[in-house]
């Protein structure tokens, strides 16, 4: 199982968000609700925490809290114990204090990126913190214009349905999403899943496809032959 835990980043200065996340991520619930195990919920002051069943539907959350700069986000990678609560504060068990740990981590100022993943194998922990760590800088630093493309792309769009939306070219729907690493993302975010199951020690791993990702293998061969640079 994996626990996210994430807590806002100097909330006393800026204000609480608890409540407003908590809406903004109704369409993130929508989308995973078969791996969501108990909801995300406040746990305590400007702290959520959730539970789900596949480091797939973590490594997501994880790095769509990251897209925000707002959080430090941990995620614990392990067993819980059972029967489950009836939330995930009322749960407990090796993924929860791993998702501690991990988060009060991804608080301090060492981490390059306030991600960080622990578990019950700590060298694949670390190993998946390094990856998402990268992940996360990527995320982190996509202008406005890369967002455009990734989030039309998310939705199943091709690079010439989003050159229409966008009125521009399909050059440039290529250029944005090249600078924004639109593929180096695609391509690394099922290793980072994998590195985070063997964190739970879920075997040995082994990167399974990027069946999350809205984009289709025929939507991404037709934008290749949109644009031969791509």
């Amino acid at each position: 199982m994996f626990v996210v835990t994430a807590d806002q980043h100097r909330s006393t200065e800026s204000g609480e968000r608890v409540d407003e996340l908590l809406v903004e991520l109704a369409p993130w619930n929508a989308r995973w609700e078969a791996q969501i195990v108990l909801p995300l919920e406040r746990t305590v002051g400007d702290e959520v925490q959730i539970l789900l069943a596949s480091p797939e539907a973590a490594v997501d959350l994880a790095l769509t809290l990251c897209r925000t700069e707002q959080w430090a986000v941990g995620i614990g990678a392990g067993a819980v114990e059972r029967p489950l609560g009836t939330s995930a504060r009322a749960s407990s068990g090796s993924a929860f204090i791993q998702a501690r740990y991990a988060v009060e981590r991804a608080r301090s100022r060492t981490e390059p990126v306030p991600l960080v993943v622990q578990g019950d194998q700590p060298d694949a922990a670390v190993a998946a913190t390094a990856v998402l760590q990268l992940l996360g800088g990527v995320v982190r630093r996509r202008a406005d214009t890369g967002w455009e493309v990734s989030d039309l792309t998310e939705q199943g769009l091709t690079r010439s349905q989003i050159a229409a939306q966008l009125g521009i070219t399909v050059s440039a729907v290529s250029q944005r999403a090249r600078s924004a690493m639109l593929e180096e993302e695609r391509r690394s975010r099922p290793v980072a899943a994998a590195l985070t199951a063997a964190a739970a020690g879920e075997g040995a791993w082994t990167i399974a496809p990027a069946q999350d990702r809205p984009q289709s293998q025929h939507q991404d061969q037709a934008q290749h032959q949109e644009d031969p640079r791509s």
